[in-house]
C-alpha cells in the first residue's frame, strides 16, 4: 500500500463505509457525501508523504467529520440541525480509539449505500451516476469523462440525484420490497460493466476503469450477500466476460469477434474463478438471468477453439434464459446460437421475429448481417453491415462494420 495506485485502492474500499457512517450518524447524504470526498482529496495527498494511518478508516471518519460539521456551523440558518448533531455525536467521537480496538463501520453500511444510491426514485443514468461517486469513489471528473460529457453536465446530474434522495431513511429495504431493490442494484452494476466492456459511444472500444469498477463493486456486495445466487452469478458473468478483453482489439485498437480471437491471450485466472462462481450460482436456487447469462460466458470461454464451442449447449441454455426472463437482446443472443446449430437461415427466422421490439437498433442489423453473410447472399449481408455501421456511435464497431461490408463489395 505504499504506492499512490495502492493508496486510491484503499480509498476506493472505504469511500462508501465512511460515507454510510456520516450519512447514518447525521443524516444530510448530500453534505456529507461532500465532506467525505474533502477527506478522501486530503488523504491522497497527504498520506504518499506522512504515511498510511493505522486506523485509514477512523482517520477518514474523523476527517469527513470535521469537514461536515463546519459545513453546519458556517451557515447560521442550520444552527438547530448542528446542535442536534451534536447532541448525537458520542463524546468519544473526535478522539483516537484505544489500541486493538476500532470505531471504524460495519461494511453493511456499504449494501445500504448502493441501495440508496439505486432509489427507485431516480433514473438509471442518476442511479449510476451517484453510485459511481458516493460507493466507487470517483470524482465527478471521472464520471464525466467515462461517460464522454462534460463534468458540469454531470455535476447537475448527481446534485439532482442527491436532492431527490435527501431525506430517504438510511436503511436497508424492507422484506417486502428487498429481492426488487437488490435486483435494481445488481441491473445498474450490470450497466456499469457493460458500459466497460463495450462502450456505447466514443473513440475507444473498452473502459477497463469502469468494468473494473463494476466488478469490484459486485464483489463487495458478493461478501454482504455471499448466498445470493443472483449476485455470483453476475461475479461470474462479469469475470467470465471480462476475461476476453485482452483479445478483443487488434494492434491498432480494431474490434476482434469471438470467433477470431487468439485465446491465449484470454485470462485463464479469471476464467477459472468465474467457471467455479458459476457452479456456485447454478447450486444457490433457481437459474435467473445472471447464472445463465454466466453459464452460457463459461461455455465459449472453456472451448479452446471456436469450433470446439458447445453450441447445442448453447441454446439450450439460451431457451431456458428467454423463457424465464424474455428480453430482445436475450433472443438475439438466441438467434445467433439457433443459426450455429441449425443453419443461418433458421437464425435469419429469428431475427425476423424481432424487428418490432429491435428497429433501429444496429446490434439488429449486425447480427442479420453475419447471418446473411454465413447463407451466401453477399449483397444483402453488404447492406446491412453499411446500416448497423451508420447506427452505431463506437467508432471502433463502425470501422469494424465498414470493413465487413467493404470485404463483401464484388470484384472490380
Amino acid at each position: 500500500m505504499r504506492g499512490t495506485t495502492g493508496i486510491e485502492d484503499l480509498l476506493r474500499l472505504h469511500a462508501p463505509q465512511v460515507l454510510g457512517a456520516l450519512v447514518r450518524r447525521y443524516g444530510h447524504f448530500d453534505l456529507a457525501e461532500d465532506s467525505v470526498q474533502e477527506a478522501l482529496l486530503a488523504a491522497a495527498q497527504q498520506w504518499p508523504d506522512a504515511g498510511r494511518p493505522d486506523n485509514p478508516r477512523g482517520w477518514l471518519i474523523k476527517v469527513a467529520s470535521r469537514r461536515l460539521t463546519e459545513a453546519l456551523r458556517s451557515d447560521e440558518a442550520r444552527r438547530r440541525r448542528e446542535e442536534t448533531v451534536a447532541a448525537l455525536t458520542p463524546r468519544d467521537a473526535f478522539t483516537a480509539p484505544a489500541p486493538g480496538e476500532s470505531r471504524a463501520p460495519s461494511e453493511d453500511d456499504t449494501l445500504t449505500l448502493l441501495f440508496l444510491c439505486c432509489h427507485p426514485a431516480l433514473t438509471p443514468a442518476a442511479q449510476v451516476a451517484l453510485t459511481l461517486r458516493a460507493v466507487g469513489g470517483l470524482t465527478t471528473a471521472e464520471i464525466a469523462r467515462a461517460h464522454l460529457v462534460p463534468e458540469a453536465t454531470m455535476a447537475q446530474r448527481i446534485s439532482r440525484a442527491k436532492q431527490k434522495v435527501k431525506g430517504v431513511p438510511f436503511r436497508q429495504p424492507g422484506r417486502e420490497d428487498r429481492d426488487q431493490r437488490l435486483a435494481a442494484v445488481l441491473q445498474v452494476l450490470y450497466l456499469i460493466f457493460n458500459e466497460g466492456y463495450t462502450a456505447t459511444s466514443g473513440s475507444d472500444l473498452h473502459r477497463a476503469d469502469l468494468a473494473a469498477e463494476a466488478i469490484r463493486l459486485t464483489r463487495a456486495v458478493r461478501r454482504l450477500l455471499p448466498q445470493e445466487g443472483a449476485v455470483t452469478g453476475l461475479l461470474a458473468l462479469m469475470l467470465l466476460t471480462d476475461a476476453r478483453s485482452a483479445a478483443r482489439t487488434g494492434p491498432h485498437g480494431e474490434l476482434v469477434p469471438l470467433d477470431e480471437q487468439d485465446r491465449s491471450r484470454w485470462d485463464g485466472k479469471a476464467i477459472a474463478e468465474g467457471s467455479a462462481l458459476v457452479e456456485e450460482a447454478l447450486s444457490e436456487g433457481p437459474a435467473g438471468a445472471y447464472q445463465l447469462q454466466a453459464a452460457i460466458a463459461a461455455l465459449h470461454d472453456e472451448a479452446a477453439r471456436a469450433e470446439d464451442t458447445d453450441w447445442p449447449q448453447i441454446l439450450a441454455l439460451y431457451d431456458i434464459l428467454v423463457r424465464r426472463a424474455p428480453e430482445p437482446m436475450a433472443e438475439l443472443g438466441r438467434a445467433v446460437a439457433v443459426a450455429m446449430v441449425h443453419g443461418p437461415e433458421a437464425g435469419l427466422s429469428e431475427v425476423a421475429e424481432l424487428e418490432d421490439r429491435l428497429a433501429g437498433h444496429h446490434r439488429l442489423d449486425a447480427v442479420r448481417a453475419h447471418l446473411l453473410e454465413k447463407a451466401g447472399d453477399a449483397e444483402g449481408a453488404r447492406a446491412a453491415y453499411r446500416l448497423a455501421a451508420q447506427r452505431t456511435l463506437s467508432v471502433p464497431e463502425t470501422r469494424y462494420l465498414q470493413m465487413r461490408a467493404a470485404r463483401l463489395l464484388p470484384p472490380a
